[in-house]
């Protein structure tokens, strides 16, 4: 009885030993601290990008709190460790971990990645997300970055932006020829197609070229940025139609070999921080434009209405052209566009019974 114990006690023991060095590693990995980089197309300060609710500083300060300091990030604003516009090339080299910018400024990357900031004449915040989280979005997002050695996922939106500032009323097309313009994305190409001499700037180089004269006319984001830069001193038409980028979102770019580094409890807190960002940055818009906008109007003297709608509608023409083009060129960026807007043909049926029926009904209802 005593040597049947003694033999039960010793296969036990060896059993517990097997388990915990089998658990070791793991425990390991789980207490594993990360210390990481990431860098912004952003200045430092800039506000929603940069600094305050659902900025890269936001993200890096949950990502810190919500891990338990066991994933610290260090942020970068635009020039401070690469440019602005080389956030992609970083990224991928595995020279910073992480970049904070929007996925339209890779258009010579790779075509396909634009579709995951906005699309002219595309899904608003909630169709967008829809898309991303729920019709595949983020899959195909990932898909594209796959030969780059990097995944993506939101981590912030402004929701409908102004179609810009102009020193001159456009009322045809033709004022649109020769004009010179700041603008990205697919946006710029489209303008490009109708006669537009478009320039991508960072946001830090769009009041100085504006001022000056070096550009005609500017889009930035919204009233509550474009306020802040000053854009109304050096232009005072402010074209409303968000037509180019009716909702636009942030991109969280990350080395995917970093990404494999991490524990799954990790990858779940850069996951939801991102999520949350996305949320409270849009959040985070709609009261900062809706107070700026009326004292850009009612103070600072700015003149703000529509495009004609001529215009717009040899916009839209022209927008499915450039489109069209893209997808019969490459297959992943035609894989890419027709997710998008089968998706967006459901939503927009279902749009129009609930977002489209309140705009056009109950919020014009006086209480």
């Amino acid at each position: 009885m005593k040597s049947n114990r003694r033999s039960f006690l010793a296969a036990s023991t060896g059993v517990g030993l097997s388990v915990a060095a089998i658990a070791a590693p793991s425990v390991a990995r789980a207490n594993q601290t990360f210390n990481w980089k990431m860098t912004s197309a952003y200045p430092k300060g800039s506000p929603f990008y940069m600094s305050g609710p659902g900025s890269a500083t936001d993200l890096a300060e949950r990502i810190a709190a919500m891990s338990n300091g066991r994933l610290k990030i260090q942020v970068f604003g635009a020039g401070e460790l690469i440019p602005a516009f080389e956030g992609f090339d970083a990224v991928r080299s595995g020279t910073i971990e992480m970049n904070h910018a929007n996925s339209y400024f890779w258009t010579g990357k790779t075509f396909a990645a634009q579709y995951f900031t906005a699309v002219p004449f595309g899904l608003n915040y909630q169709g967008m997300n829809g898309w991303l989280y729920d019709g595949g979005g983020l899959a195909l997002w990932n898909e594209v970055y796959e030969p780059f050695g990097m995944v993506a996922m939101p981590c912030g939106n402004t929701g409908v932006q102004m179609t810009g500032w102009f020193k001159k009323e456009i009322q045809t097309l033709d004022d649109l020829k020769g004009l010179k313009m700041r603008i990205p994305g697919l946006a710029g190409k489209v303008l490009a197609s109708l006669g537009v001499d478009v320039k991508v700037l960072p946001g830090g180089e769009i009041f100085p070229a504006l001022e000056r004269g070096v550009i005609d006319a500017a889009e930035f984001v919204g009233p509550y940025q474009d306020k802040r830069m000053g854009l109304y001193k050096a232009a005072k038409y402010y074209y409303t139609t968000g037509w180019h980028e009716p909702a636009t979102t942030s991109e969280l770019l990350i080395n995917k070999k970093a990404w494999d580094s991490l524990p799954a409890d990790l990858q779940a807190v850069v996951r939801n921080a991102s999520a949350a960002c996305n949320v409270i940055g849009e959040a985070w818009c709609q009261r900062n434009n809706a107070e700026a906008m009326q004292e850009l109007i009612t103070d600072l003297g700015v003149i703000a209405q529509p495009l004609p709608t001529p215009i717009v509608e040899a916009m839209r023409a022209e927008t499915m052209k450039v489109l069209d083009a893209a997808s019969a060129n490459d297959p992943l960026v035609k894989k890419v566009q027709d997710s998008y807007f089968a998706f967006k043909g459901k939503y927009d049926v279902w749009a129009g019974y609930s977002e489209g029926a309140y705009h056009s009904t109950v919020r014009q209802t006086k209480a």
